[in-house]
């Protein structure tokens, strides 16, 4: 008797004709971002066979197509569209209602992520940094568990004391009353693509990088929300695609950065290539209107000294690195502490592109001086003015009230 298959299983869709076309020369037979990102789609729903997405990733990565702007911005669109979707309507409307306008910030969500895969196991600068810059915006901090480091940001986050977060409570259906709690949620990866662990077998198995290395960054489930973002790569020829994948989705604030280390975010080392998209219009318009500035920047331009990787790379088991992050927002390093340092300046570098460090005025609460430092540095952006806002969130506790507020919230609700 033949093997019939259940009505309500998905059956494989072959992709043959597409892999045909695909190698050795896409170009030549006009191989259309949308089409990849058409097979890319079925992986999420089951519909492609291991053999054939083994293949398309293959021939993707060995034919440099995965490293092309247009591929990657179609194809982390089809990720979000696969992607548990969330209320937008209530989003929007508990972030106008959170939000805190100031300078050229709107009050909109936020991220500062980075790709990975640079090999440095510094300390989980970009999660932390996210912590801290929860103190004057909303942040949206999309992560997942360790998939080339020691410790990855959900790593982290789980190994937290006294109480670690629940994050596999943070759900499309939760999520906005997270936002009424804290300015801060973390966005745990699996929970919000469950159509992933399709493909996690296949990546595993293939032993090196493909493309959904770089489709995470830009598969945050509230994109469309997403007012600002600071976007770090471990090669820095990958710095101008990503951010023409940024313009081509729709992205009007965004800063891509690489440390000259290749080190996904800015380095404390030496200089960061940096790639600022910035918005010309003055009001709604298309992507032609957001130009892409390059420049580099260094710590001195945020008015500390520069440290060696090797004092920021403690290399060490999540609960370590936990056990430091938690000194840090409870301001128990030392003022110069490299670790310290590192996380300022990549604070710093969100503040000045979300737009908070163009006030020129200041009120940030209880602790602020209010002496705004208007100085410009490269990219004309006030990098001084954002290390002073990062210690401000550090030195009045509003950075760890933050913290502790989704803490609470995220162990209000039970785990699905």
């Amino acid at each position: 008797m033949a093997h019939e298959v259940e009505p309500s299983a998905q059956q494989n869709i072959s992709i043959t004709p597409l892999l045909r076309r695909l190698w050795p020369s896409p170009g030549e037979n006009n191989v259309s971002a949308e089409e990849i990102a058409q097979a890319i789609a079925l992986i999420f729903t089951d519909q492609l066979s291991p053999v054939q997405t083994g293949a398309l990733l293959t021939c993707l990565h060995f034919t440099g197509w995965d490293r092309r702007a247009d591929v990657i911005a179609k194809c982390a669109e089809a990720m979000r569209a696969a992607a548990s979707q969330i209320d937008r309507n209530s989003l929007v409307k508990v972030v106008e209602a959170r939000g805190r306008p100031e300078g050229d910030y709107k009050g909109g969500l936020c991220d500062i992520v980075g790709t990975g895969g640079d090999s440095h196991h510094t300390f989980n600068i970009s999660t932390t940094s996210s912590i801290l810059a929860s103190s004057l915006l909303l942040l949206s901090k999309h992560g997942n568990r360790a998939s080339t480091s020691k410790s990855g940001s959900a790593d982290l986050l789980n190994s937290t004391r006294p109480t670690a977060p629940n994050l596999m409570a943070v759900t499309p259906q939760s999520i906005c009353k997270i936002y009424e709690k804290s300015n801060y949620a973390f966005l745990f990866a699996p929970v919000f693509h469950p159509g992933m662990k399709y493909v996690a077998p296949i990546r595993k198995e293939l032993g090196w990088r493909t493309i959904f290395n770089l489709l995470g960054p830009l598969a945050n489930p509230v994109e469309g929300n997403i007012e600002a973002r600071i976007l770090g790569v471990a090669r820095r020829d990958i710095g101008p695609v990503f951010a023409e994948a940024l313009q081509l989705s729709g992205a009007r604030k965004a800063m891509v950065v690489c440390g000259e280390e290749d080190l996904d975010e800015i380095s404390c080392a030496g200089q960061t290539y940096c790639w600022r998209l910035v918005d010309r219009s003055s009001h709604q318009s298309t992507p032609r209107d957001v130009d892409i500035e390059s420049f580099a920047i260094c710590a001195a331009d945020f008015g500390l000294p520069a440290h060696a990787l090797k004092d920021v790379s403690p290399g060490k088991e999540p609960h370590e690195n936990a056990a430091i992050l938690t000194k840090l927002l409870q301001n128990q390093l030392p003022r110069d502490d490299p670790i310290f340092h590192f996380v300022l300046m990549n604070t710093a570098a969100l503040f000045v592109i979300a737009g908070v460090c163009e006030a020129d005025t200041s009120d940030m609460g209880h602790g602020d001086d209010g002496k705004v430092i208007p100085e410009r540095g490269p990219g004309g952006g006030r990098w001084k003015e954002g290390v002073r806002r990062a210690r401000w969130a550090v030195e009045s506790g509003e950075a760890w009230r933050q913290w502790t507020q989704f803490v609470e919230a995220s162990n209000s609700f039970s785990t699905p």
